[in-house]
């Protein structure tokens, strides 16, 4: 028995248990049979087992070359570096389902052991919801897309990786990304665990909490990766071309976002009940869509490697899940009414309403025109698609909208806010904005009204950070005689929900001010130049040294010598290239060469050559590595709101001796 063989072996075990656990967890719930409940958490833990075997046997076969069998021998070569051979494991289309339902198996296994003695309730319907989702994958892997096929006759080499894979993007995009969909699948069993039994407290979301800021902490760092992954190797000379593939990888992420400050209205207040399941419901079918996108073949993406027959597939598991989740979502309509009603306008819950409300529509806008095409085919036969423009119109202002909320909202009071309270809040955010946007106009010149815009509400909302940190500081000094550094960190340690989401805030705010110097204020040319020609683009001079090629065992590269000079100071040597590699001789891969610093990029792009001439494509981007730095305090926030409660360790009851009398002191 060759070992893909007892991959695919475990991947039809697997398949049966989780059928097993979603019969068992149910009868035994609904029975009152608490052994069949525990054999299906049993169940689970098996599929566990199973899929981590299954998922170990291919890299096994990647790590040995076994060109026998098919996703190996078209995804590996002899030549390609083991690193690039190993990420090949989700280089297609099988291998990366495979990461879906093998993460989705680990999750399931972590969520039901922590809570295999709490929630006896939804735990039941929360396990069934989980093996639903792991059987429908695994269904997928088994009949319509097998890692394991085997090739009649095995092949001496493989075929390799795409060439656009072969990058160091490849071994951690793909990942996050794929992994980032899959989480969203925990919350989701929760909420149906919710739903189906009808205990609808507050009790799911504290359980769902965890998987939640773990779900978007992960899809998140998966958009930032891509970005970087692309910026550095597709050429276009940005970093997000609102491509069908980013746009839905994105979709969750906005929703989650959504859902993630809706759900602190619920716990507060006890509203927003129904609201909050509906944007579960509609972020795990949106992560549902998105994979159907990338791996289905549905939308024409410069991401997209090869065709795929799974599309009816994923659609039909699509519209089973809406239609289950929504049926129980209206059947336990009564259950799902707030607690409480709004008493202002002007509060906290109307901001996080509002906020849940931009996020929606930007989720809608980029939804419906990454949609468009196919509906325009079905109507006349003609895909029309939908360019930058369209989003960059429609979602640039509630975006911006978005980017002020961020600064009103942490200064409102719950309830209804006076004011008096809002004036005192208001003036030091609202002057810092106003000082910056006269530095803008007045020194550095700029008279772009959205970059004004833009960079004003990004400063009233990092002052509203400042001023929200400053007070609990002060507090806490007042009332501990703490010094300042020992303060803040005890402000935040005590409430890291609060003052690690300020810091993820920072880190949108970086984002967006790299977002709005790199949009607005690029400059672009296109150049063709012989040997020792120059060109002039902004401040800088570049001059074409020539170029050189070099010959590896499976890739031929052509790179060209920029020399980069600002006045009479050459600043950089940067070397753009070209790579071509065997099997893949009409898709050549690019290298672009950037020089970055806080204020700027250099960026050059090997566009086309010849024996005399090359054409390059060099673009000045602005404040480009703010995005970077906002990434990395975006991983921080994360970290600091997903770190456990430090909790006093708690002394040991210790019951009295039997027969001993007890006596009052």
């Amino acid at each position: 028995m060759a070992a893909s063989d007892i991959g695919f072996v475990a991947l039809i075990l697997a398949l049966v248990v989780a059928a097993y656990v979603i019969f068992a967890a149910v009868l035994g719930h609904r029975q009152g049979m608490g052994e069949l409940v525990a054999s299906a958490r049993h169940g689970v833990w098996v599929v566990t087992g199973l899929m981590l075997t299954t998922s170990a046997v291919l890299l096994y076969s990647f790590a040995t070359h076994d060109f026998g069998v098919e996703y190996v021998a078209r995804h590996s070569s002899l030549a390609q570096p083991w690193y690039f051979n190993l990420s090949a494991f989700y280089g297609g289309q099988a291998g990366s389902l495979l990461v879906w339902a093998t993460g989705l198996g680990v999750f399931s296994g972590i969520a039901v052991w922590v809570n295999r003695r709490r929630h006896p309730a939804i735990m039941p319907y929360t396990m069934a919801t989980l093996m639903t989702i792991q059987l429908f994958f695994l269904i997928v892997l088994v009949f319509l897309s097998n890692p394991f096929d085997r090739l009649a006759v095995p092949l001496a080499d493989g075929q390799g990786l795409n060439p656009l894979l072969r990058d160091p993007g490849m071994l951690f995009h793909p990942p996050f990304l794929l992994s980032g969909y899959m989480s969203w699948s925990i919350p989701f069993a929760f909420a149906m665990g919710a739903l189906i039994s009808g205990r609808l407290d507050s009790q799911w979301l504290k359980a769902a909490r965890p998987w939640l800021l773990l779900a978007w902490a992960i899809q998140g760092t998966g958009l930032l990766l891509g970005a970087w992954w692309a910026y550095h190797v597709l050429g276009w000379g940005g970093y997000w071309g609102w491509d069908p593939v980013e746009n839905v990888a994105l979709l969750p992420w906005l929703t989650g976002t959504a859902f993630l400050h809706s759900v602190m209205v619920q716990e507060r207040r006890g509203m927003l009940k129904k609201w909050n399941i509906l944007l579960i419901i509609i972020t795990f079918s949106l992560a549902i869509f998105g994979t159907l996108v990338v791996r289905g073949g549905l939308l024409s993406s410069v991401h997209n490697f090869a065709t795929s027959a799974l599309g009816p597939a994923f659609l039909a598991f699509l519209g089973f899940v809406l239609l289950v989740s929504l049926a129980f979502f209206f059947k336990r309509g009564p259950l799902l009414r707030s607690d409480q009603q709004f008493d202002s306008v002007i509060s906290k819950e109307s901001a996080f309403l509002l906020n849940n409300l931009l996020l929606v529509g930007i989720a809608f806008a980029t939804f419906w025109g990454s949609i468009f095409p196919l509906l325009t085919e079905a109507y006349d036969g003609s895909r029309i698609t939908v360019g930058a423009p369209f989003y960059e119109k429609v979602n640039g202002p509630i975006f911006l909208g978005l980017i002020v909320l961020m600064g009103i909202g942490p200064l409102l009071a719950w309830r209804k806010s006076s004011w008096e309270g809002m004036k005192r809040s208001f003036r030091w955010p609202l002057a810092a904005a106003l000082l910056w946007t006269v530095i803008m106009v007045g020194v550095l010149d700029i008279r772009n009204w959205w970059t004004l815009a833009g960079v004003s509400g990004s400063t009233f909302a990092f002052g509203t950070v400042v001023l929200e940190y400053t007070r609990g500081v002060r507090l806490r000094r007042k009332n501990t005689g703490e010094a300042i550094p020992q303060a803040l960190g005890s402000l935040v340690s005590r409430n890291r929900q609060r003052y690690g989401g300020y810091i993820v805030h920072i880190a949108i705010l970086l984002i967006a001010i790299g977002v709005i110097g790199s949009n607005l204020h690029q400059k672009e040319q296109q150049v063709t130049l012989a040997p020792g020609g120059q060109t002039s683009l902004g401040a800088y001079t570049f001059t074409f040294r020539g170029l050189e090629e070099r010959i590896k065992p499976d890739e031929r590269i052509i790179e060209a010598e920029i020399e980069v000079a600002r006045g009479d100071k050459v600043v950089s040597i940067l070397r753009p290239r070209n790579s071509i590699f065997v099997n893949f001789e009409n898709q050549p891969s690019t290298k672009i060469g950037i020089r970055t610093n806080p204020v700027e990029d250099i960026y050059i792009f090997l566009a086309a050559f010849d024996q005399n001439v090359a054409t390059f494509v060099i673009f000045i981007n602005p404040l480009v590595m703010w995005i970077w730095i906002g990434g990395g305090v975006f991983l921080f926030g994360t970290v600091v709101v997903m770190w456990p409660e430090w909790e006093p360790a708690r002394a040991p009851v210790r019951r009295p001796a039997r027969g001993t009398v007890q006596r009052d002191a």
